[in-house]
């Protein structure tokens, strides 16, 4: 089942609010309280933090017909330390907490989905860093470009290197010697 068919396709879509967001911009920052539900219609989105250091942290990163929040500070209305930026020019679908307890009350089909989603996004992100883990930094772009070539097509380099845990410089040393070069 896609998530973008049962959103375009069920009456509650109303609820939730059309945004854009340009490339670049913060749609949720770290320290705060996240009280709304994202659902990217188009673009990416990546989960990022600031470490002690002042050093940019991509945790990941989330494209078309994904739901998007800072899900333990949305649940439990608790300071998040990640946010939420544009990594592409962006357009989501947006609700906000209240109305989004409302419509897990009232659209049964709906908790249901939502459910499932974060199950299944949550379980692909781990196996996916899980996989990455022990790889040094070559192979885990090779791997990332294999896993993820819609998003290394469209984010910038640094935020590639981000995610993987190495130097911007790194990444290009690593692209500079690959066979095609991407």
């Amino acid at each position: 089942m896609q998530a973008s068919y049962y959103i375009c396709s069920m009456d509650w879509k109303g609820r939730f609010e059309t945004q854009f967001f340009k490339e670049g911009a913060i749609i949720f920052a770290p320290g705060g309280i996240c009280r709304h539900l994202y659902y990217i219609n188009q673009g990416v989105v990546r989960i990022m933090s600031v470490s002690d250091k002042g050093e940019d942290i991509t945790h990941y990163f989330l494209k078309e017909n994904y739901f998007c929040t800072i899900l333990g500070s949305f649940l439990e209305q608790t300071i998040a330390l990640e946010g939420i930026q544009a990594a592409t020019d962006v357009e989501v679908l947006v609700i906000g907490k209240d109305e989004f307890n409302q419509l897990m009350l009232e659209d049964a089909a709906f908790k249901k989905t939502f459910d499932l989603y974060t199950t299944q996004g949550l379980l692909q992100k781990i196996r996916f860093k899980n996989m990455l883990h022990g790889h040094n930094a070559s192979t885990r772009y090779r791997l990332f470009l294999e896993r993820l070539p819609d998003i290394a097509a469209r984010v910038q380099l640094g935020y590639i290197a981000s995610y993987l845990g190495i130097t911007l410089q790194s990444l290009s040393r690593i692209r500079r010697n690959l066979p095609n070069g991407k």
